[in-house]
């Protein structure tokens, strides 16, 4: 049985792991779950106060134009059982690539301690990389494809029709975070092995740049999982090789 401790990768990465976890071959306790909180630009145009409509149009707009984002990050996560929380620090990168979004997490400290751990999703396939063991699993997207992306459109770039088409989405009013008008939003999942994994999701966003402040996961088992992001770089180009893994010689490699 595996079990990995917190959130692996930022909402998109951890979501998508999870998904990825969840296949028979591997225990419930692998599934991983996020709540994050993003420090973004407070110079960023402030989306208009208006109910559910306007923010799903606004998103519309704003996801067609959303190119890369880079953001440190702080991940906390909360173990209803145990009451502990593991914390987890790195670095995300997002980047939207003709229609695919594409994801990758270092992951490089737990708890104060060195822990490198790399994620990465290019839209066919799931990698997880661990330097220290020098193993790298692969999980090959296939039929869950929609499952892992349906975590990604909460994440950078998603568009409120992303939303509505794997969510049903509430609308509970206009709240400020970091000086940024941000809607707030009540997600109740429609596939059923994502409602297996959350109940429902919270999640604070930036109309106006389709970027997730702040998202609170909530898991059957009670655990609740804290992302905070900052030094986040908006629509600037990123490293070319940011979505690979290329791992040394004597790596030991599982495909799932």
């Amino acid at each position: 049985m595996i079990r990995l401790r917190a959130g692996l990768a930022g909402l998109g990465a951890a979501g998508i792991l999870g998904a990825a976890l969840w296949q028979p071959s591997f225990a419930r306790a692998a599934l991983l779950t996020v709540h994050r909180i993003l420090a973004v630009d407070p110079q960023s145009p402030s989306p208009k106060s208006g109910g559910l409509r306007e923010v799903i149009s606004d998103l519309n707009q704003a996801a067609a134009k959303f190119q890369s984002a880079e953001a440190e990050f702080t991940w906390d996560q909360y173990q209803s059982v145990v009451q502990e929380h593991d914390i987890q620090t790195g670095k995300i990168d997002f980047e939207r690539s003709h229609g695919i979004t594409l994801m990758a997490a270092n992951i490089q400290q737990m708890n104060g301690q060195p822990a490198p751990r790399i994620v990465v999703y290019n839209g066919s396939e799931l990698r997880y990389y661990e330097p220290t063991l020098r193993q790298l699993q692969i999980f090959r997207a296939g039929a869950n494809r929609e499952t892992y992306e349906s975590f990604l459109t909460l994440g950078f770039g998603g568009s409120g029709a992303d939303l509505q088409t794997n969510w049903t989405v509430a609308f509970e009013g206009m709240e400020t975070i970091g000086g940024v008008r941000v809607a707030k939003l009540d997600l109740q999942p429609k596939s059923p092995g994502i409602r297996s994994m959350f109940t429902h999701v919270a999640i604070w966003v930036d109309p106006a740049r389709a970027v997730s402040l702040k998202q609170v996961f909530y898991a059957p088992s009670g655990d609740v999982r804290t992302s905070t992001f900052e030094v986040v770089k908006y629509n600037e180009p990123l490293r070319s090789d940011i979505f690979r893994i290329v791992p040394p010689k004597g790596t030991t490699v599982q495909s799932r």
